[in-house]
């Protein structure tokens, strides 16, 4: 196995330190602009080596040492060598570079990243894997299938990290059913969802348990469950509904992947007739549910796949649910993106005004690539720091035809 010395400069969308060392190119787990490494190959392809550290030679001014214990076996955090300022900045550069190298953005809009009001214990939402046979809880080791067994999570709220030590009484005591792979659980305002991948519905574990549950946020509640996706950050989410919203109003909007409605009831409260679509059908239920508590049960949730969704309404005529052309188009697709059926049916619709919330910066660019291709044109960029301690970061593009 090859061991050679390198510099890292920076850090790549992913997550890796970037380094040149013996005419290739390195990229390496864990490690932190400025780092002088000693590093073991671990794989390559063609001249682009993928290497672990074996020694920390000189660290950078950036490091310091992770807390937690199974920094660098969990695959959950892999930003923990880095001190705050330097996780932010490094998100700052992720997000320029795949604009610039996958979104052919030539004049990328100077934004804001706003920083995290915690960096541990922010975590209202996650999931655990289970290996019976070995007796493990935690999360998934780096790049494996191969179940990290943790005890104290440094990055969950008070209430999950209880409900972690709950469920590990109970694998503890034989008392979990040997075919479970997997819990889900979010935090509401008085309880928490536990679902696993083999209930039909949630299962409640301990008094303060419940399969659903609601949350507030921005003097708004929402209805949901651990099956239900919700963002991970609740400290974070008025600002990310500002910042999505933004000034915006007008007769008629489109919200694709509405989730639970997070983004929807703010919506609705500013145009006069609003469409969200969403293939899970227990998230479109509870929007539903959670659009009627606010009072605003004019709104329609379609439950049906947003691609098969748009095709099926390309063209908004008089018989047409909006009556009309679209003022305001937001979606918040997965870490994959959007479909490229999605962005086709998106610029069929034209909407004059388009919002797209992405977890992923390299999805976002890709998808920001066609539409300014349509004559879009980027209005405002803002980041949030969703994911402490991760490389992940959320962003908020604003874009006119």
């Amino acid at each position: 196995m090859t061991h050679m010395e390198v510099i890292i400069e920076r850090i790549l969308p992913g997550g890796l330190g970037l380094g040149h060392a013996d005419g290739k190119t390195i990229m390496v787990a864990l490690s932190a602009p400025g780092d002088r490494l000693r590093v073991r190959i671990e794989r390559e392809k063609g001249t682009v080596a993928f290497a672990s550290i074996e020694e920390i030679l000189s660290p950078s001014e950036f490091r310091v040492e992770p807390p937690c214990p199974y920094f660098g076996s969990c695959g959950g955090c892999d930003f923990q060598q880095l001190n705050y300022e330097a996780q932010l900045q490094a998100k700052v550069e992720i997000i320029r570079d795949c604009l610039r190298r996958i979104g052919g953005l030539t004049n990328i809009p100077e934004f804001e990243i706003v920083a995290a009001p915690n960096q541990w214990h922010y975590r209202s939402r996650t999931q655990w894997q289970f290996d019976s046979i070995r007796r493990r809880l935690g999360y998934f080791e780096s790049s494996s299938r191969r179940v990290c067994d943790v005890a104290e999570c440094a990055v969950l709220v008070p209430e999950l990290q209880q409900s972690l030590e709950k469920l590990r009484e109970e694998m503890n005591q034989g008392s979990l059913p040997a075919d479970l792979r997997h819990f889900r659980a979010v935090v509401g305002d008085e309880a928490v969802s536990i679902a696993s991948d083999k209930a039909s519905i949630t299962r409640p574990t301990g008094s303060d348990s419940s399969p659903e549950v609601t949350r507030t946020i921005g003097g708004e509640t929402y209805h949901l469950s651990a099956q239900s996706f919700f963002q991970t950050n609740a400290d974070l989410l008025p600002r990310l509904i500002d910042a999505a919203l933004a000034e915006t109003s007008g007769q008629s909007a489109i919200e694709l992947y509405c989730g639970v409605g997070l983004f929807t009831i703010p919506l609705a409260g500013r145009f006069a007739r609003v469409i969200a679509v969403e293939d899970d059908e227990s998230a479109a239920n509870f929007a539903r549910v959670n659009l009627t508590s606010a009072g605003l049960s004019t709104t329609k949730v379609a439950n049906q796949d947003v691609g098969d969704w748009l095709a099926q309404n390309v063209n908004l005529n008089e018989e047409s649910a909006l009556h009309g052309p679209v003022d305001f188009l937001l979606l918040d697709p997965p870490r994959a993106g959007a479909e490229s059926r999605v962005i086709a049916g998106i610029l069929e619709l034209r909407p004059r005004h388009i919002c797209y919330v992405s977890c992923d910066p390299a999805t976002l660019a890709r998808d920001l690539k066609k539409l300014l291709a349509a004559n879009y044109t980027v209005k405002s960029l803002i980041a949030f720091d969703m994911f402490p301690q991760t490389h992940h970061v959320e962003t908020v593009m604003h874009l006119n035809s």
